[in-house]
C-alpha cells in the first residue's frame, strides 16, 4: 500500500511539471455504459423487451439515446424501415417509463439549472454580459457582417471548452462544422498555448467537418450523434448555419421549401443540444435592410434566417467592428440576459478583453 501511495505522488509531481492536457480522445467505437445522468444510450431498451435488431435498426436510422426516441414524433419512428405500428407503440410505452416527460415544478428547475456548465469566450467582459459564459444545453446564435469576429469566437470556445469545469472550461471535445471553409488549426495551436494545454492533444480533441450542401449539412449531424453518443463533447460549432442555404435556395418560390429544411436541420441540433447537455453555437449572416431603410438609430442589417432561426436560438448576440482589433458584441434575445454591450479585442492568442 505505501509503494502504491508513493507511486501515486511521483505521478502527481512529473504531471504538474508538464503542460496541461486536455481530454484523452476517446475511441469511436465503445461499449454502452450504464446511465450515470447523462444521454442514455439506446442499447439500454434491450432490457425492457425491446429486440435487439430492432434496435440495431434505430441506430441505423440515426437513433443513438432512448431520449432521440423519446423526443422523435410517432411518425419519424414510423418511417424507420422494419419497424411496425405495433412496435413504435411499444417502445413509445417503454422509453416514457425511462425520460420523464410530465410536469415537475419550478423549484426543480431552477436546481437543475444551476448544474449548467458556462464555458469562458476567453474575455471576462463578454462572459459578465453573458453572466458566465456561453451556455450547455442551448442553441446560441452569433450575427454580424463579415470580419467582426464570430469565427475568432467559436476558434477559441474549441480550445476552452476543454478546460476543467473550474478555469471557465467544461471538460470535452468540440465538434465543428464548416460551410465556409474558414476553419483554421493554427489558431487553435496559438490558443492552446495560452491556456498552457498541449496543442497536439487540442487539435486531437475537435472533431471537423466540411459541409458542401444543406443535405450534406444535415446529414452529419446524424454522424455527430453517433460520436456523441460514445464520447464526451461538450461543444458543437456551425459557421455557418445560413451560408449553404442562400446557394442552395434561391428565389421566392423556394422560400417556404428552404425554411423547412432550415428548421428540420435546427430542430436536430435542440435535440442534441438537449440530449448531450452540449454548447451549440452557430454564426450567422447578415442582410441589409432595403424595404424601407433603417429607422432611427436602427442597423440596416439583420441576421437571415427569420422566424425560424429568431425561435430556435436561445441566446442571439450581435457583433460589430470597432477601433482596430476592437469589437462589440450585444445582447439581440435572450430570455434571461439584459440587453446591454461589451467591447473585447481579437488577438493572435484568440479572443480577448481589450489589450492597451
Amino acid at each position: 500500500m505505501e509503494t502504491r501511495k508513493k507511486t501515486k505522488r511521483t505521478r502527481e509531481e512529473e504531471s504538474s511539471a508538464e503542460k496541461q492536457a486536455p481530454p484523452q480522445p476517446q475511441s469511436a467505437v465503445a461499449a454502452p455504459v450504464a446511465h450515470t445522468g447523462g444521454p442514455m444510450l439506446v442499447q439500454v431498451l434491450e432490457q425492457h423487451g425491446i429486440a435487439g435488431s430492432d434496435i440495431k435498426k434505430l441506430i441505423d436510422a440515426g437513433f443513438h439515446t432512448v431520449e432521440s426516441v423519446a423526443y422523435a414524433p410517432k411518425k419519424a419512428l414510423l418511417e424507420v424501415k422494419g419497424i411496425s405500428d405495433a412496435k413504435v407503440d411499444k417502445l413509445v410505452a417503454e422509453v416514457s417509463r425511462l425520460i420523464p416527460m410530465g410536469f415537475t415544478t419550478a423549484t426543480e428547475i431552477l436546481e437543475s439549472r444551476k448544474e449548467i456548465i458556462r464555458m469562458t469566450t476567453g474575455s471576462r467582459e463578454i462572459d459578465r454580459l453573458l453572466g458566465g459564459g456561453v451556455e450547455t444545453g442551448s442553441i446560441t446564435e452569433l450575427f454580424g457582417e463579415f470580419r467582426c469576429g464570430k469565427t475568432q469566437l467559436c476558434h477559441t470556445l474549441c480550445v476552452t471548452c476543454q478546460l476543467p469545469v473550474t478555469q471557465g472550461g467544461a471538460e470535452g471535445m468540440a465538434l465543428y462544422i464548416d460551410t465556409e471553409g474558414t476553419f483554421r488549426p493554427e489558431r487553435l495551436t496559438a490558443i492552446a498555448e495560452r491556456y498552457g494545454l498541449d496543442a497536439k492533444g487540442v487539435l486531437d480533441n475537435v472533431a471537423y467537418a466540411r459541409a458542401f450542401n444543406t443535405d450534406h449539412q444535415l446529414n452529419l449531424l446524424s454522424q455527430a450523434s453517433a460520436m456523441m453518443a460514445e464520447t464526451r463533447f461538450a461543444l458543437i460549432v456551425i459557421d455557418s448555419a445560413t451560408a449553404l442555404y442562400r446557394t442552395d435556395y434561391t428565389g421566392r418560390g423556394e422560400l417556404a421549401s428552404r425554411q423547412v429544411h432550415l428548421g428540420r436541420f435546427l430542430r436536430v441540433l435542440t435535440n442534441l443540444a438537449e440530449e448531450y447537455g452540449v454548447a451549440v453555437v452557430l454564426t450567422n449572416q447578415v442582410v441589409a435592410q432595403v424595404d424601407g431603410g433603417p429607422m432611427a438609430g436602427q442597423d440596416a442589417k439583420k441576421p437571415i434566417g427569420g422566424h425560424i432561426m429568431a425561435h430556435a436560438s436561445t441566446t442571439r448576440l450581435s457583433l460589430r467592428k470597432g477601433k482596430g482589433e476592437q469589437r462589440i458584441m450585444k445582447v439581440y434575445d435572450s430570455p434571461c440576459l439584459a440587453e446591454s454591450e461589451s467591447i473585447f479585442g481579437i488577438y493572435e492568442d484568440g479572443v480577448a478583453d481589450v489589450r492597451e
